[in-house]
Order: structure tokens, then sequence, then C-alpha cells
């Protein structure tokens, strides 16, 4: 059966028999290669990115258990966005030699919405340790689908690659008066150019559990369980995830969040800033009241009751003492000066520690009220940013290229595209440094080299105008033609005779 036929097939009614196997969690099914604790860290580093933090205990001035809200800076998710938008954005340009590839992925990425959705998904790659991107077929339109770090995990890898996992898409049902949670496991495996595509539907009455196996017609009425697609030069899916060694598991293919190694220096300016806020909410305000301040009321007997006066529900400020004496107290305010100075600096200097262990450059969070570092100074080619921003540019163009490829390839399988599938070195990605690059500066270096003879036309074109080899060629071409045709026009008609044409 061919290629189109077998992804045809793909959405039809199952015959699965239903098993008794139950998951209490993902990473529990026997052929998921990832350690519970690597699941644990990408939750908490979704935790990091959302700002989901629990209230803070404390005891009021009536010694009563009182919850506040917990004051926190974004940090994980301003950095994550901040150095997506320094690697990606809407004026990103993907250009393939072939012109029929080219107009089919072009027009099929700005119909889907793709650089600007790519921009927003690179944020959860950067944030949570990594992202999948999967094309699919919708209404006879190829569209990507981005699979985020907490539902893909590896099944199976090598040094290079993820080429096997599972994805996991959650679904919630009404059944009577109570909820019940679907996760349907999609498992995709990819062995001696065989492609194979696995589904399995879990329902549990509790959203934090995968719960039992059941039948794929409970939930999805045409779904195949198993489906084998030949013909595909690569998995579906590619795998992206920030550049580095994963240091908490050295032996998971799974990338580290840009935060990873900076949780605790997340902690720490999360916590100052914490009490910085409280304490200039509350003011800080301590007022010692003796123990021997009564208020004095009466039965209906209209016998004396001495009660003792109790503060505003909520409040820190009064804090009672026993003088021990029976003489006139007096009430003492304790109140010291809000410590808005001290606070800033440890807020400031936590931040500098945050900009060295992402990788960045010194100044691009801090901000000390005096003076701040232009753009250029801080994404100078010799900065930090920019050569973190080179590597994580280098691994999103090997993934775009890979996307486009299994883009190709299913709207072949639908018949919705009938051209060839490109090579990937016929595939360019302009990601548009122009933040980073003085143009006129690398225009310069490159008339240099070649002027000296240290590098060729074509090179210099390749780099200046961030084109493929090929389309260099070509434009040199159309140049020298241009050259010829301008020189013909300007000679003379005794230069033509001395010199023919």
């Amino acid at each position: 059966m061919g290629l189109v036929e077998t992804v045809k097939r793909f959405f039809k009614r199952s015959t699965y028999v239903m098993t008794n196997q139950t998951l209490s969690q993902i990473t529990d099914h026997p052929k998921v290669a990832v350690s519970s604790q690597e699941y644990q860290r990408i939750k908490d580093n979704q935790r990091y990115f959302s700002g989901s933090y629990p209230q803070i205990e404390y005891k009021d001035s009536n010694g009563r258990l009182t919850k506040r809200d917990f004051n926190h800076l974004p940090i994980g998710r301003t950095a994550a966005k901040k150095i997506a938008s320094l690697v990606f954005n809407e004026q990103a340009e993907i250009k393939i030699n072939d012109d029929e590839a080219n107009t089919f992925i072009n027009k099929t990425l700005k119909t889907d919405r793709f650089n600007k959705n790519f921009e927003r998904y690179l944020e959860s790659c950067l944030a949570l340790g990594g992202l999948a991107m999967r094309p699919y077929v919708d209404n006879d339109k190829v569209r990507v689908a981005f699979i985020q770090a907490p539902v893909f995990l590896p099944l199976q890898s090598n040094t290079q690659d993820i080429s096997n996992a599972v994805i996991v898409t959650k679904t919630t049902k009404v059944e009577g008066n109570k909820n019940k949670y679907y996760s349907l496991l999609e498992f995709h495996e990819w062995s001696d150019d065989k492609y194979t595509v696995t589904n399995e539907l879990y329902k549990s009455d509790f959203s934090d559990k995968i719960g039992q196996r059941v039948a794929l017609s409970e939930l999805y009425e045409d779904l195949e369980e198993t489906a084998e697609l030949q013909g595909l030069s690569r998995p579906l899916f590619t795998y992206l995830k920030p550049p580095g060694m994963n240091n908490k598991d050295i032996n998971s293919p799974l990338g580290l969040s840009i935060f990873d190694n900076a949780k605790t220096t997340i902690d720490f300016i999360n916590t100052t800033y914490d009490e910085f806020m409280w304490e200039v909410k509350m003011g800080q305000r301590r007022v010692a009241v003796p123990t021997q301040m009564i208020k004095t009321e009466y039965n209906q007997d209209g016998e004396k009751v001495t009660v003792k006066r109790e503060f505003e529900t909520g409040h820190n400020v009064y804090e009672q003492f026993d003088s021990g004496l029976d003489e006139a107290i007096k009430i003492t305010d304790l109140t010291t000066p809000i410590r808005a100075d001290d606070y800033i600096k440890a807020i400031n200097e936590g931040l500098a520690l945050f900009e060295m262990q992402i990788g960045v450059s010194a100044g691009m969070f801090t901000f000390d009220g005096k003076s701040m570092k232009t753009a250029t100074e801080i994404v100078s080619e010799n900065s930090d940013t920019y050569q973190m921003r080179n590597s994580i540019v280098s691994l999103v163009e090997q993934s775009l290229k890979e996307l486009i490829i299994s883009m190709l390839e299913l709207g072949k399988a639908y018949e919705l595209y009938k051209g060839n599938i490109p090579d990937m070195d016929t595939i360019s990605i302009n990601l548009d440094d122009g933040v980073f690059t003085d143009r006129n500066a690398e225009l310069d270096y490159w008339l240099k080299m070649v002027t000296a003879g240290f590098a060729p036309k074509v090179k210099a074109i390749e780099k200046t105008m961030n084109v493929t080899e090929d389309k260099a060629k070509k434009i040199l071409q159309q140049i020298a033609t241009e050259t010829m045709s301008a020189t013909n026009q300007v000679r003379s008609d005794e230069d033509i005779e001395t010199y023919g044409e």
C-alpha cells in the first residue's frame, strides 16, 4: 500500500480491544524513556514560567495564621520572551531554490500565520527546555502543530536527535455530573525507514492522573489504533531544544530551560522583591502596645468585665508587651524607615547574577537608574547575548529545515503538493539579525576580502545577502550580464570597429 493510502487510513475507525493497563503518570508507560525526575523538572519550569507561586503564610499582630499573595517578578517569562524576540520575528524569511516548493511552503506558512505563532512558542521552548513541531492536514491545507515540553516525551533517541516520541493530548468530557479526563497517547516510532503511529486512549477521574486504558472509539470514532507510513525520509515531527548539555540528567535527550540552572537566583530575587513590596505596603510600621491596655465593659448585672483589646485582623503592625508596671504606660512607635535603596540594590545584584547564569550580556535586565546601555552595546558582535543568539539560531534553522521537508512530504502524501522534495542545503533561513549586525561594516569587510583575493565574490554575496550558494551564483551571473550590457551601450562606434563586438 502506498504512502498516500496509509496516511489517509490514519483516521479510520479502530479495531482496538480494551486492556486493563493503568497509568498514574505518563512516565509509568513502559515505552517512555524519561525519568519521573526529568518530567517533574519540566513541570517545575512551567511553574517558574507562569509565575505560579503558593501564598505566603504569616502571623498577624493577634497571632492568627494569615495568608497573602506572593509578590514576584516575571523573570522566567521576561527572559524567554526577550531572547525569543532576538532570535525570531515576523520578518524572518524562508527561501527554497526550487520555485514550486518555495511557493508551496511560503503560501502554507503565511496562511497558517506560522511566523507569528513560532515566535510565541519559541518562548515556551526556551522556558521549558524544548518544543516539537508536527505538520498535519486540515481542510486540504497543511498546518503546523506546536507541541510543548510537558506533553512531548521521547521513547528512544540517538546521540544526535529524538527519532521516537509520544505526544499527549488532554481532553475533558462531562459524564453525568462528573468530569472525566482523557489522555490520548500518540506514539511516533521510526525504524528502518518505516514510520509507525500508534494511538492509546486513557481515562481518569482525576486531572493529574493518566488513568485506565479504554477503547479509542469512546472518544474518537474514526481514529485508527496503528498506522504504518512508508516513503518518509524522516520523522513527521521535529524537536527543537535550547543549546547546551543537560547537566540535570546527562543521559536525557531533552533540553534544559534557559533558567534551569538559575532557579535559586530567581528565588532570591523574588523573595527580596516580595519583602520589599510588603514593606512598602505595610509601611513596616511597628507600634508597641502594653498588654495592660484593656477596655472595660459591663454585663447585664452591672458587674465590671475586663476584655483584652484586639487588633485589626490581617495587620502585623502592633506588638504586645508586658511592662510589669501599673502606672501610666506609653504606646511606643517603633517604626523604622523603609529600606528602599538596600532592597533595590539587592534585586539588581540578583539580576546581574541571573544575567551571568543564563549567558546574556551584563545590563540586559539590570538598570541602576543612572545610565542605561544602548542596544548596540548590549548586542554587539562580541557580546555574550550575540553568541548565545547564534547558538540558538543554528538550532532553529536546522529545525525549520526539517519541518519544511516534513511539510512537503506530508503535502505530497495528500496530493496537495506535486513537486520535488528539496535537499536541506537548498533551503535558506533568514532570521534577520539586523539588530546585531552593522550592515555597512559587514559589507565593507567582505569588499576588502574580495579585493584582497581572500574570498570569492559568490561567498561575499552569500554572506551579505544571506542567500544560498546557488542563489548567490545566479545573482553574480545576473550582475555580470547587466555589467556587460551596460558596457556595450556606452562603447563608441570606433571602439567596436577596432575591438569588435
